[in-house]
């Protein structure tokens, strides 16, 4: 009875912490939607950008639908646990075992695809840089989205201060955006820019940022796949112990 009633307590807490995560994503889902000051917004008002990062838009919608699903698997464990019912338990069982596969298939889609992803980079790269030279310093949406990406991730363009070259921002100043030149007095000309060496390009901030953490986004993700299976394993035993308690 100890044993059974610890794994209830484990199922209940484990479950908990998934509903909690649901709400988390959810209200973030919802900020991302009303947010429009977003880097999704940015996304959207780059022209020429790969139609396939249209897709990319609708993560608003993705991380809603993904908050409502962890508050239903967080629901139906915690019930499932505490009112020691065994269709709660079966449907959360079956409901984890489909994410597990999907994660799977997923990672694997990932590793297949990965050249498709690096030419997709490429293009809204050019696109990017297409945008800041026809519209930064004109278009004031465009200008402040950026401005705002800069000074966030402390960047400079996509790929790097030359992209600010030939836009209406450098041809009425002849100067880069100062977020290009973080601490300098100076107007951030050529020479400016060259003496520093912190700024980079914002892609190139963000590739880095992702190569740096390779091992901790591995291991969180080995960690979820961990938890995954031990809530398959401890709600297909409480369904055992369930059910053999009934006859």
């Amino acid at each position: 009875m100890g044993c059974f009633g610890f794994l209830k307590a484990t199922m209940f807490v484990f479950n908990g912490i998934i509903f909690l995560a649901g709400v988390a994503i959810l209200a973030v889902g919802i900020w991302v939607k009303v947010d429009s000051g977003s880097i999704l917004n940015f996304l959207g008002k780059i022209e020429n950008a790969p139609s396939e990062l249209n897709q990319v838009l609708n993560v608003g919608y993705l991380l809603i639908a993904l908050g409502l699903f962890l508050l239903i698997i967080g629901f139906l464990g915690c019930c499932g646990a505490v009112k020691e019912s065994k269709c709660m338990l079966l449907l959360f069982f079956i409901i984890v075992l489909l994410v597990f596969i999907a994660e799977v298939a997923g990672a694997v889609v990932i590793l297949v695809f990965r050249p498709l992803a690096d030419e997709l980079f490429a293009k809204f790269g050019t696109a990017a840089v297409q945008s800041i030279k026809k519209d930064y310093g004109k278009n004031p949406d465009v200008t402040g989205l950026w401005n705002t990406t800069m000074t966030t991730l402390k960047c400079c363009g996509f790929y790097n201060s030359s992209d600010f070259m030939s836009s209406p921002y450098y041809a009425a100043h002849k100067e880069y955006p100062p977020q290009c030149c973080p601490g300098a007095y100076n107007p951030c000309n050529q020479t400016v820019v060259d003496s520093v060496t912190t700024i980079t390009g914002c892609f190139p901030k963000i590739k880095q940022l992702i190569d740096d953490n390779t091992v901790v986004i591995v291991g969180v993700a080995l960690g979820i796949a961990v938890l995954e299976i031990c809530a398959m394993a401890v709600s297909m035993i409480l369904y055992c112990r369930i059910k053999s308690n009934t006859v």
